[in-house]
């Protein structure tokens, strides 16, 4: 039957669900309103669409990693509250969504949505769990992190998932791997709590240790520092700077008299080999988002309209 554009109006204002889906399920209904209102419903699209530009800054941040530990997959799925993020079922949904993702190759978020999970394209999935749950819910970004053959990774997860990070290193004997595999997850917990923002000397750009120049001169000649002298305390300046910004130059966090470095080589050694970190990646819940701020009569006045 024909379904005109006022009655598509209205069960859009009705719903907050998109055009297209208020046209279908008009259509499916036979042009009855309250019936197609409830299949919106249904399909999770009604509640899921009123909920979609609400800030989800809240949430987990899960890390998976495979039995044989040459996989690990980090994601963030936000929630609008940390009410929200502890339930069950969120949490539950998180390990799903994750576990969905690590057992794939996908290369973006987009990708993601795009994907079938459990017999539905992976938007609708989403959606029908937002209406369970009854708040915004995304997948903000993840990472995927594989070790060649003689590879191996690891990871962790701090404050219930907060912050959590995965590690991959490089070993030359398989037997090494096996040695330094829990070590790996004491870095990954390194990682979570130092947040190095490089992984060595080699990987800050150039102009980066140009700039942290620029300001080691301005603060010198500011305490009056003749240029000669300057020019023989910048490069300790920068020494330092290393050491505190990147993942092998950074004293353990269990062990503060050694590096990330030292610690790696001496495992290794004691193995019988060498190995070398080659990657990591940490996720702060929230890093980036800006939040919206609103007092607790405003946010019950939101939720009751």
């Amino acid at each position: 039957m024909s379904i005109s554009a006022k009655d598509v109006k209205r069960l859009r204002e009705m719903t907050g669900a998109g055009l297209m889906d208020c046209k279908k399920a008009l259509q499916e209904a036979n042009g009855d309103m309250d019936k197609a209102a409830e299949i919106l419903r249904k399909k999770g699209i009604a509640k899921a669409a009123k909920k979609a530009d609400r800030v989800a800054s809240e949430g987990v941040v899960t890390v998976e990693i495979s039995p044989d530990f040459k996989c690990a997959t980090i994601s963030e799925i936000n929630s609008e509250t940390d009410f929200v993020a502890k339930n069950e079922n969120f949490q539950e949904l998180a390990k799903k969504v994750t576990n969905h993702i690590h057992s794939s190759e996908f290369k973006s978020v987009e990708e993601l949505y795009e994907s079938e999970i459990e017999n539905s394209k992976f938007e609708e999935y989403m959606k029908a769990n937002i209406a369970k749950i009854g708040e915004n819910i995304v997948v903000r970004r993840f990472a995927k992190l594989c070790a060649k053959e003689s590879g191996i990774v690891n990871g962790y997860v701090h404050m219930g998932g907060k912050i959590g990070a995965i590690v991959a290193a490089t070993c030359d004997k398989e037997e090494v791997c096996e040695a330094i595999k829990d070590l790996l997850k004491d870095i990954s917990m390194h990682i979570a709590a130092m947040n190095p923002k490089y992984l060595d000397e080699e990987s800050i750009p150039e102009s980066v240790i140009e700039k942290e120049k620029e300001i080691a001169r301005s603060q010198l000649e500011k305490e009056g520092k003749p240029a000669n002298i300057i020019e023989k305390i910048i490069p300790g300046k920068i020494k330092k700077f290393v050491q505190e910004n990147t993942l092998l130059g950074q004293k353990f966090v269990k062990d503060d008299k050694k590096s990330v470095k030292q610690v790696l080589d001496e495992a290794a050694k004691k193995a019988g080999g060498s190995a070398k970190i080659v990657e990591f990646v940490r996720y702060e819940l929230g890093e980036g988002i800006e939040k919206k701020e609103e007092d607790f009569a405003s946010e019950v006045a939101a939720q009751i309209k």
